[in-house]
C-alpha cells in the first residue's frame, strides 16, 4: 500500500500459526513426495515479487490469469499475506492438487501455467525475465559506479 499508493494505514492482517504450520507442512509434503517442481513463499513484495524471483532464478517465464474481479488488482498482486506459497506442479497434476487443497480445506488457485521468456497477465504488456534479471542484477553496482 505504501509503494502503489502512497500511504499507510491500518494494522497487518494478524499471524495464525496454525495456518502457517498447516500450509507449510502441505507443501513440504508436496517437496518430498515429488510433486512441487518449484516452490517459493510468498512474502516482502507479495504474489508477483515472488513469482519474479522464481522465473529470474529459474530462467523461465510465466502466463498469468487476470486478478479475481473481486479483489483490486494491486492487493491481489503484492498483497503480504501470510501463510502463502507459490507452488509449480506438472499440467498432469494440477487438476489433483487443486482437489486435494480443497478437501484439506487448504485454499489453492491456479494463477497460469509457466514456460516462454516473459511474465504475462491477463491484459497486461508482457515483461521479459531477461529484462527483469538484468535490472535487478546491475542496478547495485550502476548505482556505485554513481551511473543510477
Amino acid at each position: 500500500m505504501r509503494d502503489v499508493c502512497g500511504r499507510e494505514e491500518g494494522a497487518p492482517p494478524p499471524v495464525d500459526l496454525e495456518t502457517e504450520k498447516r500450509n507449510g507442512n502441505v507443501v513440504r509434503g508436496m517437496i518430498h513426495a515429488g510433486t512441487a517442481t518449484a516452490v517459493h513463499d510468498i512474502s516482502d513484495g507479495g504474489l508477483l515479487v515472488a513469482l519474479t524471483e522464481m522465473a529470474m532464478a529459474g530462467g523461465m517465464g510465466a502466463q498469468l490469469l487476470a486478478a479475481p474481479a473481486a479483489i483490486v488488482p494491486h492487493a491481489y498482486w503484492f498483497g503480504e499475506d501470510q501463510a502463502r506459497y507459490i507452488v509449480t506442479v506438472a499440467a498432469a497434476d494440477a487438476g489433483l492438487v487443486l482437489a486435494k487443497m480443497k478437501g484439506a480445506g487448504i485454499p489453492c488457485v491456479r494463477i497460469g501455467t509457466t514456460g516462454g521468456d516473459t511474465i504475462a497477465i491477463s491484459g497486461e504488456k508482457a515483461v521479459s525475465v531477461e529484462m527483469l534479471k538484468t535490472g535487478f542484477e546491475d542496478w547495485l553496482p550502476a548505482y556505485m559506479a554513481g551511473k543510477a
